[in-house]
């Protein structure tokens, strides 16, 4: 059984092998992915528990991770398919003998599904978060006959709590908020919520140890102080267990911050393992005074493996960690070239990295989309810690931020200003490119690559030296930092 082997051809923008001829290659990549696949089937998470559960906040924070992943998914909440069908006016619709209510409940919800068959069948989704409370087994059944004749894998992920005190700060702290209640006193919104978990518990049905036990799923216990996990199945639903057992809610803050100003940022090269510049040297000391001034409690602090960010933790005084993982960007033989050398040298990488800067990989090097690969187990680990200093590197936090940066997950963002002068190392994107590269689709939804933004790193995410810091959101709560984190501040993620 002979057959003449093909040739192989690398692509340009991501130096990745394909085969010379497309027509005969059996290569087979799920819509084209450069990065690991996670599922071969669209994967619908189903949300289930009482309300006040905390199910929209998983919703919402397993979508950006797998988002952020390069996983393309997508949350589509029932209450506002409910809000958009009729407006609110008390508990007394939910009520279990409420038969208009309910034709009408069961309408959106089926609209809802409708989205999320367009959404994995037609618009390039891999993974749909369905939140909502489905508390019946009659409407779980609904929903997995629905996966079933679409041929959708199907994970279930039920909250349950039963603690008075953690329901009724979820209430205070989201429902209060909620469209629903506009203009509501305080104690009227807190009564008529709370009747309105008692319409959902007449008919509650949680999932089964043993009528359920074909099923895939995990039931989180008190925000997480006991697990319950059942026939994990494959590797999206293992990745998505291990994310929700690393999350918590503890109030807490996280410090990003990028190294002092160095030799070769002086210099105007890229990349290599220089030493703190003068300048840099006294960013460090101003970040440690700034930092004891705060007396937060047991912070710890996480460096890269390079020179320049464990010289700015060393002015501090105190432990560190280091992190192979949070390395800057390895720009291969562009190490320590400055981008006039790279234009010189390698004109076409040069052209082709200002094309698409998310995707382009270096020659010997990595990119952005493999940067965000390696970060992932920090930010399992940042999910875990309560207080965290992380001194890092211009692209390294590039990535941290795309994934932080999310007004819907609770994360308060301050900027804090340390007034020490810094080269600006902002380089801004050109407005026309000349060169065409037939390009590869990708499904890749990571918030620092959005296909209507194009490349929106440069500018989109600049953290260079010198100028002053704006934060503001753009399609789907990308991250804009339209300057600098280089020796003039550091950021402040918190959690209340």
């Amino acid at each position: 059984m002979s057959r003449e082997m093909g040739e192989l051809t690398q692509t340009r923008l991501q130096k990745i092998w394909i085969p010379h001829s497309s027509g005969s290659s059996r290569l087979q990549r799920r819509r084209g992915s450069s990065i690991p696949q996670f599922t071969n089937s669209p994967t619908m998470v189903i949300m289930v528990g009482l309300p006040a559960r905390g199910k929209t906040y998983i919703s919402t924070k397993l979508t950006r991770y797998l988002n952020w992943v390069g996983t393309p998914t997508k949350v589509f909440n029932l209450g506002q398919y409910r809000r958009e069908a009729v407006s609110y006016k008390n508990y007394e619709f939910f009520l279990p003998d409420n038969m208009e209510a309910l034709l009408i409940r069961k309408q959106c919800a089926l609209a809802a599904l409708k989205d999320v068959h367009n959404y994995l069948s037609h618009e390039e989704g891999h993974v749909a978060v369905f939140d909502a409370t489905n508390t019946t087994r009659e409407r779980r059944s609904l929903i997995l006959q629905f996966a079933k004749e679409h041929g959708y894998k199907v994970f279930f992920i039920e909250s349950i709590c039963n603690d008075p005190d953690i329901i009724a700060e979820n209430i205070k702290q989201v429902k209060l908020g909620s469209p629903d209640y506009i203009d509501c006193d305080r104690e009227k919104v807190l009564e008529d919520f709370l009747k309105r978990i008692e319409c959902y518990e007449v008919n509650y049905q949680p999932l089964d140890d043993e009528l359920d036990s074909h099923l895939s799923y995990i039931k989180i216990f008190d925000v997480g102080t006991r697990y319950m996990v059942n026939r994990v199945q494959d590797h999206i639903q293992s990745r998505t267990v291990y994310y929700l057992m690393n999350i918590h809610v503890t109030p807490r803050s996280i410090y990003l911050c990028r190294h002092g100003e160095s030799e070769l940022n002086l210099k105007g090269r890229i990349g290599g393992d220089s030493g703190l510049s003068p300048r840099g040297k006294q960013y460090a000391y101003a970040l440690a005074n700034f930092i004891q001034s705060q007396c937060i409690n047991s912070l710890k602090v996480w460096t890269s493996h390079m020179k320049r960010t464990i010289q700015t933790a060393e002015a501090l005084g105190v432990p560190y960690e280091q992190w192979k993982a949070l390395n800057e960007i390895d720009a291969g033989v562009c190490e320590e070239m400055t981008y006039e050398e790279i234009q010189e040298h390698y004109p076409e990488e040069f052209a082709l990295r200002d094309q698409d800067k998310y995707r382009y990989r270096y020659p010997k090097g990595e990119s952005y989309e493999d940067l965000v690969q390696r970060l992932e187990p920090v930010i399992m680990e940042l999910e875990r810690q309560e207080n965290v200093l992380v001194i890092c590197h211009q692209a390294v936090m590039r990535c941290l931020l795309a994934y932080f940066l999310d007004k819907s997950s609770g994360c308060k963002v301050e900027s804090i200003y340390l007034n020490v002068e810094a080269v600006n190392t902002h380089r801004e994107k050109p407005e026309a490119v000349d060169i065409h590269v037939i390009p590869i689709p990708r499904p890749s939804h990571s918030f620092l690559s959005n296909p209507h933004l194009g490349s929106c790193l440069s500018p989109g995410l600049s953290l260079s030296h010198s100028h002053s810091c704006s934060l503001d959101f753009h399609l789907h709560c990308l991250p804009i930092l339209s300057s600098p984190v280089f020796g003039v501040f550091l950021l402040h993620l918190k959690w209340k």
